[in-house]
């Protein structure tokens, strides 16, 4: 109910009058899909787009305009999703990852469809054993470097470069999946 007992009317679909926003709501509430299928094809897991998505609007609230176009609070929050991706890459596999390519997927879908592991499987079943264990020891089952150097046998130091040659190989593979 509003400050004159009227109920409220329910909001349309697309928050956006003209070419401009009315409110922080608007801008949110016009955005968020893209923002988050967007992340979430990249991370594939809702947990993190969920949480990702927050970070990109949280970060854009405070530089980011009312008084700016759509289309320039899209490429805002495009640029702002890029860098949060960086950042959630660089924290969790120890690279940084910054492109962000246009997704085309049904504006009406709840949740994007993540191919995401699968290919993880596929480029895990690429690399030489060593390299895949010193990965899924790291990434998949969350271990330290100190952990994962023990469970292989290995010194930390070796480790170190283990992972750093495997995930420079992942890469390799992910980018040759792609083409």
């Amino acid at each position: 109910m509003t400050a004159h007992n009227e109920p409220l009317s329910p909001r349309p679909l697309r928050a956006v009058p003209g070419n401009g926003y009315t409110d922080w709501e608007a801008v949110y509430q016009d955005n968020v899909g893209w923002v988050y299928r967007t992340l979430f094809a990249r991370v594939g897991n809702r947990v993190d787009a969920e949480d990702l998505t927050a970070e990109v609007f949280l970060a854009a609230l405070r530089p980011l305009r009312l008084t700016a176009s759509v289309g320039e609070v899209r490429a805002y929050l495009r640029a702002t999703a890029r860098t949060v991706l960086a950042a959630h890459w660089r924290e969790t596999l120890g690279r940084e990852i910054t492109s962000i390519e246009d997704i085309e997927q049904p504006a009406d879908s709840e949740e994007a469809i993540s191919t995401a592991p699968q290919r993880v499987a596929h480029m895990l079943d690429s690399l030489p054993d060593r390299y895949r264990q010193i990965l899924e020891s790291r990434f998949l089952q969350g271990n330290s470097i100190k952990q994962s150097a023990a469970e292989l046998g290995i010194s930390v130091a070796n480790a170190k470069v283990l992972q750093h040659r495997a995930l420079r190989l992942a890469a390799q593979v992910n980018e040759e999946g792609r083409r």
